[in-house]
């Protein structure tokens, strides 16, 4: 089969005085994630969807017990990733993207977050689609203890 999607899912709790990192960007807030990489769950998402069209998951290849990926950059993760697709004979397509979280809002960064996915999957930033949500007050995102990030992305084998 010369097409394969793939789906990836991640959480992180928010906590005060971190840093928060969301499509690689940096983003202005009070509350940033608890994570053994820099916690930039939409990179996480994005891995696993990647990794999810036949190649298992970001835990297997990029694990939270190995000491090499303390305080890691996503960005190197997600880059990591896309040469492992590369291996199996695989590009980007498109891919698909929801970060849930109630504040700080996203539409400011997103443009951004999208020039810095595209450039690492080597797609063009119409490519990527990055979209975001409240969860309307209503559980932990809701209390604003935590974001999630959900991707699809389509793979297609080189010919």
């Amino acid at each position: 089969m010369n097409i394969r999607i793939g789906q990836g899912i991640d959480f992180h709790r928010l906590e005060p005085d971190r840093d928060l990192w969301l499509g690689g960007v940096s983003i202005l807030s009070e509350r940033g994630c608890v994570a053994h990489s820099d916690g930039d769950v939409l990179l996480h998402a994005i891995c696993d969807a990647l990794l999810g069209a036949g190649l298992r998951d970001i835990g297997f290849h990029f694990p939270d017990s190995d000491q090499k990926y303390k305080n890691i950059r996503s960005t190197i993760l997600l880059e990591d990733t896309f040469t492992l697709i590369q291996k199996e004979g695989f590009h980007v397509v498109n891919i698909d993207s929801t970060i849930c979280l109630e504040m700080p809002k996203i539409a400011p960064y997103a443009e951004k977050m999208r020039e810095i996915i595209s450039g690492i999957l080597k797609i063009s930033p119409r490519e990527v689609s990055i979209k975001a949500t409240t969860t309307e007050k209503l559980g932990f995102t809701g209390r604003e203890e935590g974001v999630v990030a959900i991707a699809v992305a389509l793979l297609e084998k080189n010919i």
